[in-house]
């Protein structure tokens, strides 16, 4: 589930919304999350219960309580997806009590809290939900959490170095304005601190899934462009038009690190995202789009998915490395449609590949088990093996969520 940065949380508070039964088996049931499904013993969970959720990808820390738990132990403390009992079961569900927490309900707010060791209330409507970081929850894939790590933007660098100056209330309240910001840093800012800076325009990539959004199954009128999910690494390609005397400003950027030092280091054995920029003639290609087809824009980004050897587990029986855009946007119009972006980027004479739509007009199903059917219905466009999954946006590009076939997670994501 993503915050309100636009970050993943891997463990939250939630309400159990079903638990069904597990036919030929007696000690053992399916709690049912969002779309989430989650094998668990018979009795230990009912309809309406809070619980604590760990997603698919967790790794737990070696501490109570799950030192205590022998099946942890055994999957070396991961949360991957699982078929067990003929089920998929995809997280970890545990209660308060394994926690030594309490549950808390208040009729007058008509709201369920759990309430931690620290007095601290947890409820499912507003961000205290989120106990990744409380609980010590990271990724269970070492390159995650090196392409996913929190960055440090420039303003939050220069507050960090005033600790007691930006506490202040005048200082806070300048902080939550962006032309507050940017008068802070006139004074307090340093020149390092601006360029190894995210860029501010730009949001990070990642994609909420249809099991934390399964009220979306219900709209029947929204047409959705399908776009097939690629197993790589996030790449983002943004430039910012320069105010004269300051020329232009190009990043290059992973989910969460600046390239902009060719030597800096990257997960990977080379920098597939400086060797992308380059194969495409990025930078060339969107200095001649600023400033001759966007005039009006102070910016303009293509962010995308490097693919190939050495990247994932997937490597699409390839030797090299490719790039597929999945996101154009502009300052002044926001993201663009799919079928709009393959328009100017693929086929226009830039020749910046996007990802392979599937369908221009799709209607949800009822359910997210028919979702993943789609899902796995057909092979991959790029090779003809197994799909990842699929990316549906909006056809106004305002809204997007991602469904990835739990088969291919047990394939290739153990």
């Amino acid at each position: 589930m993503l915050n309100k940065n636009n970050e993943r949380e891997l463990a939250y508070v939630v309400l159990i919304d079903a638990v069904t039964p597990i036919e030929g088996y007696d000690r053992v049931e399916l709690a049912h999350v969002g779309g989430w499904t989650i094998v668990v013993g018979k009795g230990e969970f009912h309809v309406g219960d809070p619980a604590i959720y760990f997603e698919i990808d967790s790794q737990l820390p070696e501490v109570e309580p799950f030192v205590n738990m022998e099946f942890l132990a055994k999957k070396k403390y991961k949360v991957k997806t699982q078929k067990m009992c003929k089920s998929i079961s995809q997280g970890l569900l545990m209660s308060a009590a394994n926690f030594g927490w309490t549950i808390y309900h208040d009729e007058s707010e008509e709201d369920t809290y759990i309430i931690d060791k620290e007095n601290r209330s947890h409820s499912t409507k507003d961000e205290s939900r989120f106990l990744t970081k409380q609980l010590g929850v990271t990724y269970a894939v070492a390159e995650d959490n090196a392409r996913k790590a929190n960055s440090e933007d420039k303003y939050k660098k220069m507050s960090q170095r005033h600790p007691k100056l930006f506490s202040k209330q005048p200082f806070r309240w300048l902080m939550r304005r962006n032309w507050g910001k940017k008068l802070l840093f006139f004074f307090f800012g340093r020149k390092k601190d601006k360029k190894s800076g995210w860029p501010q325009w730009v949001t990070k990539t990642d994609e909420e899934r249809i099991e934390n959004q399964s009220y979306l199954l219900k709209d029947k009128t929204t047409k959705w462009i399908a776009t097939e999910k690629i197993d790589g690494t996030s790449t983002t390609f943004t430039l910012k038009r320069g105010r004269w005397p300051h020329k232009d400003e190009f990043y290059v950027c992973s989910r969460n690190v600046v390239f902009d030092k060719p030597d800096k280091s990257c997960f990977y054995d080379t920098n597939v995202y400086l060797e992308m920029a380059e194969k495409y003639h990025i930078l060339e290609h969107m200095t001649y789009m600023l400033h001759n087809v966007f005039k009006d824009c102070d910016w303009i980004t293509i962010q995308g998915e490097t693919y190939g050897a050495n990247i994932q587990k997937r490597d699409y029986h390839m030797t090299d490395h490719e790039f597929r855009a999945f996101n154009f946007i502009t300052s002044n119009s926001g993201r663009w449609n799919s079928k709009k972006m393959q328009t100017l980027l693929e086929k226009g004479h830039y020749n910046i590949p996007c990802v392979p739509i599937l369908e221009e007009s799709y209607i949800l199903p009822d359910t997210v088990e028919e979702l993943r059917a789609y899902v796995d219905s057909e092979a991959s466009m790029i090779d003809g093996s197994m799909r990842e999954g699929i990316v549906f946006r909006s056809q106004d590009g305002s809204q997007s969520f991602k469904c990835v076939s739990p088969e291919f997670l047990l394939k290739y994501h153990q």
